[in-house]
């Protein structure tokens, strides 16, 4: 399976944007995917997740601001930002949580202040 994260940018404090993540097969219906972020000089971490069933977990950090969704029709996971902190500035890419597929590229998030 390939991924592709798209919809980064740039974007001040406070605003919002959002993300998606399609495959080049059926990645959702069976799988637990999740959304992760790496910043620079960081290890990459999880920040949200989806169950085939639909439980979701946020990490603290982005509780209450993303929202993780799934089209499956579409082979699509998106998430969701809203109120953007410069915190949150990083490169995302989305995988599944176990046997993960090689990471795609990622798409650039930059939060200024």
């Amino acid at each position: 399976v390939q991924l592709q994260a798209s919809g980064g940018g740039s974007a001040r404090t406070g605003e919002s944007l959002t993300l998606s993540c399609t495959g080049s097969e059926s990645i959702v219906s069976s799988n637990s995917m999740g959304w992760y972020r790496q910043a620079p000089g960081k290890e990459r971490e999880e920040v949200a997740r989806i169950h085939p069933a639909g439980d979701i977990v946020y990490t603290d950090s982005v509780k209450g601001r993303f929202t993780i969704s799934t089209d499956n029709a579409k082979n699509t996971v998106y998430l969701r930002m809203n109120s953007l902190k410069p915190e949150d500035t990083g490169m995302y890419y989305c995988n599944r949580l176990m046997a993960q597929w090689a990471w795609g590229q990622g798409t650039q998030v930059t939060v200024s202040s």
